[in-house]
């Protein structure tokens, strides 16, 4: 299998089975419910972690919790412990309405600060950081590599300011350094005891120390949004790096979920809840819209689309609804060839409707169940109340009163299911 590096600018090979494959991805900063774009990156990574187990690779995922970050701060002055909690549970109990398992791990940035601490120390013994006013600070000079990954080396203008935290511009030796270790403030609730005084961890340096906790110093895959590029990923590699640390050898950044051709965020304000979409439109529909788009592309938000993704959805449903097969061997290589060329999950979606029309249906089984997908094969039982409704509606129109007929029919679809009229009567199928 390869993979396109963000670092290297090209498609990369994995190692030969049986790997291991160790996966890191940013996942979200909490402070309140994630929306549908923070969604992508988790899915994506269940995705890959399936798809690799699949094919043999011995894979361990590790997906963090940032629950230190001036957001949290902000969002809930006085009590971001609190409210970071209450957000990492609300974090996993949305993501596991998409029905797709979890990460082997999930560490938090406040269950890591001695890890982090530790870290930070070997970065200031080796001259690589400097503490400054009860800050510690990394020295971007004495690391030459620094912007390589975003493309931004040699820039020092596009370097300055790496950080998306507020940070005190005037202990910097370099406008390009970032805090390693934030001095202690009024106003924040949380602060932990270090070499350099009391205060709390500097945003990037938490998932170098996640990552190497979990991980190893070296590790295949370090994945998150292509926002994360600059600053955070830099950082993170800068960090680690410095610290001795070969780190990730394959960046994955997936591109930005859009409405309207803006980049869906918290800070614009036009945020579709992750929980509100999968109740509104269902789980399948979701994963179905997170198929349709390469994942180094973005991807495009509105009704229109996941209304395309939920007809995709019931197209399958429908497919296996009184369905008999003599069961068949998966045509697995079909799905490998493009998998495994860049994990091409719009090809792997054309070639569920292709197996779909040519009737191998031990192949659709299969595919959709690695992808989440396997409940569109699962019979659907209507509920009794329904039942007796679309026997009411065949009485109506046995004796042609089409008005009673279109108002039970109506009364059913309200309830989320269609009413279909076949030879020996009729058929229920959720919407």
């Amino acid at each position: 299998m390869r993979l396109f590096d963000t670092y290297s600018r090209g498609l990369v090979e994995l190692p030969p089975l049986p790997g291991p494959i160790r996966m890191y991805f940013c996942g979200p900063t909490v402070y309140q419910r994630i929306h549908i774009g923070n969604a992508r990156p988790f899915v994506l990574s269940m995705w890959m972690k399936r798809w690799l187990e699949q094919s043999g690779y011995d894979v361990r995922l590790a997906e963090n919790i940032t629950d230190i970050n001036d957001k949290i701060y902000r969002a809930a002055p006085g009590a971001s412990a609190e409210l970071a909690a209450a957000a990492s549970r609300w974090y996993v109990e949305d993501t596991d309405l998409l029905g797709l398992g979890r990460p082997d791990h999930e560490p938090k940035a406040t269950e890591t600060i001695p890890e982090i601490v530790e870290l930070i120390g070997k970065l200031v013994d080796g001259g690589l950081a400097y503490p400054a006013g009860g800050d510690v600070y990394f020295r971007v000079a004495a690391f030459p590599e620094y912007g390589r990954l975003s493309g931004r080396e040699g820039d020092h203008k596009a370097l300055h300011n790496p950080s998306e935290e507020a940070e005190r511009e005037e202990l910097k030796q370099d406008p390009r350094d970032f805090a390693l270790w934030k001095a202690h403030k009024e106003g924040e609730d949380t602060v932990w005891e270090s070499p350099w005084g009391p205060g709390r961890p500097g945003w990037h340096i938490e998932c170098s120390a996640m990552a190497e906790k979990f991980l190893g110093p070296v590790f295949e895959i370090h994945g998150g949004g292509n926002d994360l590029v600059f600053p955070h990923h830099e950082n993170e590699l800068a960090q680690s790096r410095g610290a001795g640390s070969e780190f990730a050898r394959i960046w994955m950044h997936n591109g930005m979920l859009e409405l309207t051709g803006e980049k869906m965020s918290k800070s614009l304000g036009n945020i579709v809840p992750l929980r509100d979409a999968v109740e509104e439109w269902g789980r399948e529909t979701i994963l179905l819209f997170f198929l349709t788009a390469h994942w180094r592309k973005p991807i495009h938000l509105s009704d229109a689309v996941l209304a395309q993704a939920r007809a995709q959805a019931e197209t399958f449903r429908n497919y296996f609804v009184g369905l008999e097969h003599e069961p068949e061997e998966p045509e697995r290589d079909e799905l490998a060839r493009v998998l495994d060329d860049d994990f091409n999950t719009p090809d792997a979606l054309a070639l569920f409707h292709d197996w779909r029309t040519r009737g191998r249906t031990a192949s659709l089984l299969w595919g959709l169940a690695l992808f989440g997908l396997g409940s569109l094969a699962e019979a659907a039982s209507a509920p009794a109340d329904l039942v007796a409704l679309a026997e009411k509606r065949s009485k109506a129109r046995a004796s042609r009163d089409f008005d009673e007929a279109d108002r039970l029919r109506g009364a059913i679809e309200e309830q989320g299911w269609e009413v279909r009229d076949v030879a020996d009567g009729f058929e229920l199928v959720p919407k």
